[in-house]
């Protein structure tokens, strides 16, 4: 079952920070309030910065987390400090036990040294490293976070934060109201100098939904999150490891019947980095892997009915 949560005005009223934009966006869409017995307030995990939400974070180190969040990582020095900072204020926030599990698929600058120094940094934090002696890919680097994955919750985030990780606590307040698969549907702020990426990534989405006959709108989004215990069947299915391997588990994961909610975001191009993606032949790799994926796809339809 898909559920999409509808799409707030996206305008700026005058005086408004693109921020209180945001902000405003995430309380509006897309997740049901929980129901609750009349007279009882209802439960509420808010998102980052908003008044009322001051809840230290648990101490998990003697007990098993809520939430683990995998953070894959390759050739990020550049913003990897900045971006866990600005995460680790979101989660702290948070009313939950929560962990952090960096994957570093053998990068070739100093993020591995940089994620040790985060590690030793914050020794009343419930911090992991993961590190890879050859160069897995995406999706394989995720999966074995998810895998080593503590918290009966589990997500991960591109550690870039084009969608910002203050995103988190409304796709973990999914998870609580009985989802399955909580995910970002990446609504874009445009810009010129980006049209070509915005252009693939449209046309991507229309390809998906053509050619795998799926309702989901954003599969290929990094900012998911998952019940453990109903993703790990999926990932064992799964075959993928590089970039294909977010819309395969998507796709598989609609077709098992997982209850999968996709929640707009704002989605904002940093230029300040070099993105890993290589828009010419990765976008001609998804298409062929698209199309032999496509016969996948007529079996899980098959087995479903």
């Amino acid at each position: 079952m898909i559920t999409r949560g509808p799409l707030s005005d996206m305008s700026m009223t005058r005086g408004e920070s693109p921020a209180a934009v945001d902000r405003r966006r995430i309380l509006a869409g897309g997740v049901t309030p929980p129901s609750h017995p009349p007279g009882s307030l209802p439960r509420r995990v808010l998102p980052a910065g908003c008044p009322g939400d001051l809840g230290a974070t648990p101490d998990v180190h003697h007990g098993l987390p809520d939430l683990t969040l995998v953070v894959a990582c390759y050739n990020e020095e550049p913003i990897l400090e900045h971006s866990v900072a600005e995460t680790f204020r979101v989660l702290d926030r948070m009313r939950l036990g929560w962990e952090v599990v960096f994957v570093d698929d053998a990068s070739r600058d100093r993020t591995s040294e940089l994620i040790d120094q985060i590690i030793a940094d914050h020794p009343d934090r419930a911090l992991r490293k993961i590190r890879h002696a050859e160069n897995v890919g995406r999706g394989g680097t995720v999966a074995e976070g998810i895998r080593s994955a503590r918290g009966r919750l589990v997500g991960f985030i591109d550690i870039d934060l084009e969608v910002h990780a203050r995103y988190i606590p409304v796709c973990v307040q999914a998870l609580e109201e009985g989802h399955d698969i909580a995910t970002a549907w990446r609504v874009y702020k445009f810009y010129w100098r980006s049209l070509d990426r915005f252009l693939m990534s449209q046309g991507y989405r229309w390809l998906v939904r053509l050619l795998l006959r799926t309702r989901l709108v954003d599969t290929e989004t990094g900012f998911k999150f998952f019940r453990r215990e109903s993703i790990l069947p999926i990932l064992d299915r799964t075959d993928d490891v590089g970039w294909f391997w977010d819309t395969e588990v998507m796709v598989r994961a609609h077709h098992a019947g997982l209850r999968i909610v996709e929640i707009p975001t704002l989605f904002v191009r940093r230029f300040d980095k070099v993105s890993s993606l290589k828009p010419v032949r990765d976008t001609l790799d998804y298409v062929r892997k698209l199309w032999r994926f496509r016969h996948v796809v007529v079996d899980l339809r098959k087995d479903r009915t």
